[in-house]
């Protein structure tokens, strides 16, 4: 959702030091997904746009911001009003949902979410060096860990998972088993 915003933010000219538009963008950003879970920006999808490195960059940027992140964590919450939902997000089980029945927190080093992302971003038809795409990660770990508002860090009630040598389909398999595990759901073979 940030993602979006971003891009929103940009194809208004957005500049983020000084531009008095953003609380009014945040306000009118429509940010919705459709039922593939492809996300949408004033009904069209922009799902693959949102994953260059400026926009990237600027999302990050724009996450300190309070009327952001506010707009944003309002849309959240909605979203989620009801349950059944899996959301991720540097804040969801802090802020958004605070009492979330399952919080897992995943991390990998920064190689493996580097080579992770340049598969993706490869994928979108985007080229960028790893040492560039770690050093990126690194730099929006930090400002998020730091920043003021709802900053990056697990919840004490999550599961914390780590992901540097799991493949996608471990990844799911695990954290289909938490959730299982906690809504007292037997776990079959292979699932």
């Amino acid at each position: 959702m940030y993602r979006a915003f971003a891009l929103y933010a940009s194809e208004w000219g957005v500049d983020i030091s000084s531009d008095e538009r953003i609380p009014e963008l945040a306000v009118r950003a429509y940010i919705d997904f459709d039922e593939d879970g492809n996300i949408l920006l004033e009904g069209r999808d922009v799902t693959k746009e949102i994953l260059s490195p400026k926009i990237a960059q600027l999302a990050s940027e724009l996450a300190t911001l309070p009327q952001v992140r506010e707009k944003m964590v309002a849309m959240q919450q909605e979203i989620g009003k009801n349950g059944g939902v899996v959301l991720d997000g540097r804040d969801i089980g802090t802020v958004v949902f605070p009492d979330a029945e399952l919080k897992i927190f995943l991390i990998a080093n920064a190689k493996t979410r580097a080579e992770r992302r340049k598969e993706e971003l490869a994928l979108a038809g985007n080229t960028i060096s790893l040492e560039k795409l770690a050093q990126e990660i690194e730099e929006r770990d930090k400002r998020d860990a730091e920043r003021e508002l709802s900053p990056l860090r697990k919840a004490d009630d999550a599961i914390e998972l780590d992901t540097s040598k799991l493949t996608i389909s471990e990844q799911v398999d695990k954290v289909v088993k938490l959730a299982r595990n906690k809504m007292d759901i037997p776990v079959r073979q292979n699932a």
